[in-house]
C-alpha cells in the first residue's frame, strides 16, 4: 500500500501567509463585526489615490485598445515614464527596454529572485526584514542567509557584518533603504561602501526602492546604482506606484535591471501572469509622469505622524523607539516587557504581546517574529492623528501596568 500523498506541494506548503495581511484582515473583520479596533498592522496610505490619476483611468475604461492584451512586458509608454522617472528621480539613467512592468512590488520581487537563483544559491537578507522576502527567496529556490542588525545601530548592517555572512554560495544582497519595517535610511557613503564591496566580490544586488520619496528629517534617499556605475550590470531595481502614490490597490510595480535579466523575467512573466490590467497601466502613466505635490502633502502628515508616535512609544516604561527616517513605520522593541505581569497576565513573546495587546485594548500591531526579530513590534503611522493618538494611549495605559 502506497502512503497518501500531500495534497499540498512541499514548496507551497513551506510558505507562511504574509503576517502583516493577516493582522490587517483580522483587525477589518474585527471592525466589520463592531468592535473598536485600531489597526497599525497594514503599510498602506490612508489617503485617496490623487484625482488626476482616478481621471486617466476613467478614460482609458473607454479606450478600446484597452480591452484587449498587451505586451507582456508592459504598455510601452509606461515603460519609457518609468525610465524617464528614474533619472528624474534618483539620476540613474536607463532605456525603457530595461523595464519590466509587474502586478505590484511582490510580482517584481519574485521575478527577480526566479531569474536570477539556481536551487542552494544563496541571499543576504539583512533582519528586520520585510515578511515577503524569504518566502520569495526560498519559493525561487535560493537560501536566505540572515544578517541582524537591531536598535542600537539604528537597523543598518555594516559591510564588515556583510562579508561575515558571505560564502562561496553567495549571489545576492537584498538591499532596502528606506526600509519597512524599520524605517531605516542608508546614508550614501554606507549605500556606496556597500555597493562596492558587491561589485568587489561579483555579488548581484536586488535593491527595494518602493519608500524612496517617503524621507524626513534631513535624511536622504540614495539609489546604489546611482553611486556605485560599475553596479549596474548586476543590479536589479524594484520599485512601484503603490507607496507614493497611495495605489495600493491598483498592482503596479516594475523591476529594473540588465536587458538580458529582464527579458528572462519577462518570459516569466509571459506564462504566469501576461500583461498587468490595462487601466492601472494607464493610471501608473499619469502618477509617475506627473509632479510630486501629492506625495509632498502625504508626507506633511506621515512626518507629523512619525515624530507623535516615535515621542508616545518612547514614554512607555519597557519601550525603545529608535526614530525611523523613512517609510511610514515605525519599530520599538519591547524586549523589557516580556514575562512581566501586565494586568494580571503576560507575555513571554512579542508575539503574545501583540495578541495580548489586540484581545485586551483592541489594537492591532505585527510582532517582530514577522520580521525575523522577536521582540519588536512594528507599527504604521499611515492613519488618521485620531486613531494613532487612541491606539498608542490604549498601549500605553495597558502596559504601563507591566510590573
Amino acid at each position: 500500500m502506497t502512503s497518501e500523498k500531500s495534497r499540498v506541494s512541499k514548496r507551497i506548503g513551506a510558505i507562511a501567509e504574509s503576517a502583516t495581511l493577516a493582522v490587517d484582515a483580522k483587525a477589518k473583520a474585527l471592525k466589520a463585526a463592531g468592535r473598536p479596533v485600531i489597526g497599525f498592522g497594514a503599510g498602506e496610505p490612508d489617503f485617496a489615490t490623487p484625482d488626476y490619476i482616478v481621471q486617466a483611468a476613467i478614460a482609458a475604461c473607454n479606450d478600446p485598445a484597452m480591452h484587449r492584451y498587451t505586451p507582456a512586458a508592459g504598455l510601452p509608454a509606461l515603460r519609457e515614464a518609468i525610465a524617464v522617472k528614474t533619472q528624474r528621480d534618483s539620476g540613474y539613467a536607463i532605456d525603457a527596454s530595461q523595464v519590466l512592468v509587474t502586478n505590484g512590488g511582490k510580482q517584481a520581487l519574485y521575478n527577480a529572485f526566479a531569474t536570477l537563483l539556481d536551487p542552494g544559491d544563496e541571499v543576504l537578507l539583512q533582519a528586520p526584514y520585510w515578511t515577503t522576502y524569504p518566502e520569495s527567496i526560498q519559493l525561487a529556490g535560493g537560501v536566505p542567509v540572515v544578517v541582524m542588525t537591531d536598535e542600537t545601530s539604528g537597523y543598518l548592517a555594516t559591510v564588515e557584518q556583510l562579508e561575515a555572512a558571505r560564502t562561496e554560495r553567495t549571489k545576492v544582497l537584498v538591499f532596502v533603504s528606506p526600509s519597512n519595517p524599520t524605517g531605516a535610511v542608508y546614508p550614501p557613503e554606507l549605500v556606496k561602501a556597500i555597493g562596492q564591496w558587491a561589485v568587489e566580490h561579483g555579488i548581484w544586488v536586488v535593491t527595494d526602492e518602493i519608500y524612496e520619496h517617503l524621507i524626513y528629517g534631513g535624511a536622504q534617499f540614495s539609489s546604489m546604482p546611482t553611486l556605485v556605475p560599475e553596479l549596474a550590470n548586476t543590479c536589479v531595481i524594484v520599485n512601484g506606484v503603490a507607496k507614493t502614490y497611495a495605489m495600493t490597490g491598483w498592482r503596479v510595480g516594475w523591476m529594473i535591471g540588465p536587458n538580458d535579466i529582464i527579458k528572462a523575467a519577462t518570459n516569466l512573466q509571459s506564462h504566469a501572469t501576461s500583461n498587468v490590467a490595462n487601466v492601472s497601466q494607464v493610471a501608473a502613466i499619469a502618477a509617475v509622469s506627473g509632479d510630486l505635490s501629492a506625495v509632498d502633502q502625504m508626507k506633511v502628515a506621515f512626518d507629523r505622524r512619525r515624530r507623535l508616535m516615535v515621542s508616545m512609544l518612547n514614554d512607555i516604561d519597557g519601550v525603545s523607539c529608535p526614530e525611523p527616517f523613512g517609510a511610514f513605520y515605525a519599530y520599538p522593541s519591547v524586549k523589557e516587557l516580556l514575562g512581566k505581569d501586565i494586568a494580571g497576565k503576560s507575555a513571554s513573546t512579542s508575539q503574545e504581546l501583540s495578541a495580548l495587546l489586540l484581545d485586551e485594548v483592541e489594537v492591532a500591531v505585527v510582532p517582530g517574529e514577522a520580521f525575523g526579530t522577536p521582540g519588536f513590534l512594528r507599527l504604521s503611522y499611515a492613519l488618521s492623528d485620531e486613531d494613532l493618538i487612541e491606539g498608542v494611549s490604549r498601549m500605553a495605559k495597558y502596559l504601563g501596568q507591566a510590573k
